[in-house]
C-alpha cells in the first residue's frame, strides 16, 4: 500500500483500535492461479491474533495450505472532501476534490481450526465484543440447548497469526490549518455518521481544537 510518511498510522494502538471498532474485514488469499476474496468479521484478541469462521460449504478453507499467507483489510471511516471547504479555494482556486480515509492492512499466516471448544470460545468472544453496546447483550447461552452446537457443525474456524500490520490515515494532514478547519466544519455538518466520524479523526490526528 502506497503510504507517504505524513499519511502513516498514528500508532500501533490506533491500528488495533480500528480493527476492533470496524472488525468486518476483506480477507484475500491466493489459491493456485486465482485470488479469493471473502468478507467476514474477525476478532482481535489481547495477544494480537485474529480469529474468524467460515461456512463449511465455502471451498476457501479446503484450499488452505500450511503457513498459508493471507491479507485482511479493515476499513474505517471515509468521506468525500469537496474543495469548497478549503479556505485556499477563494485565495488561489488551486484546489481539487479528494477522499479522506483510514484503513489497516494485516498480513499473516492462516490456519484452519475444527476444534469445537475453540470454535465455541471464538463465537462467544466475537458475540460479546459486538453485543457490548446493547443494554441486554445476547450470548450463546441464550439460545436453546443444542441449537448452537448444531449450527457450529456448518462452520469451521480460522486463525491468523499477524506477521505485518500497516495502516494509512489520509486525513488532510497535507493541507494548511485553515483548510483542515474547513474540512472539519464541512464533515461535521453532514448527516452521515461516517462523515462525522471522519471529522473527529481529522481533528484528533492534526491536534486541532474547534
Amino acid at each position: 500500500m502506497y503510504t507517504p510518511k505524513h499519511f502513516s498510522a498514528p500508532s500501533e494502538a490506533a491500528l488495533h483500535e480500528l480493527i476492533r471498532t470496524y472488525p468486518f474485514a476483506t480477507l484475500i488469499m491466493t489459491t493456485g492461479s486465482d485470488v479469493e476474496v471473502n468478507h467476514l468479521p474477525l476478532y482481535l484478541d489481547d495477544e494480537g491474533v485474529l480469529s474468524g469462521h467460515l461456512a463449511r460449504a465455502n471451498p476457501l478453507w479446503q484450499a488452505v495450505q500450511a503457513e498459508q499467507p493471507v491479507m485482511a483489510v479493515f476499513h474505517g471511516p471515509h468521506a468525500y472532501v469537496t474543495p469548497s471547504w478549503y479556505a485556499t479555494k477563494a485565495q488561489t482556486g488551486m484546489v481539487v476534490p479528494t477522499w479522506n480515509y483510514v484503513v489497516v492492512h494485516v498480513r499473516g499466516t492462516l490456519r484452519v481450526i475444527e476444534d469445537v471448544h475453540w470454535l465455541r470460545a471464538h463465537l462467544a468472544a466475537l458475540a460479546a465484543q459486538q453485543e457490548a453496546a446493547f443494554e441486554q447483550p445476547w450470548q450463546l447461552e441464550d439460545a436453546p440447548t443444542g441449537f448452537i452446537d448444531k449450527l457450529m457443525q456448518a462452520v469451521v474456524g480460522i486463525e491468523i497469526e499477524i506477521t505485518q500490520l500497516t495502516g494509512k490515515w489520509k486525513v488532510s494532514q497535507n493541507q494548511p490549518l485553515a483548510n483542515q478547519l474547513g474540512v472539519i466544519q464541512g464533515l461535521s455538518a453532514s448527516e452521515a455518521e461516517h462523515s462525522k466520524a471522519m471529522a473527529d479523526i481529522v481533528q484528533a490526528v492534526n491536534y486541532l481544537s474547534t
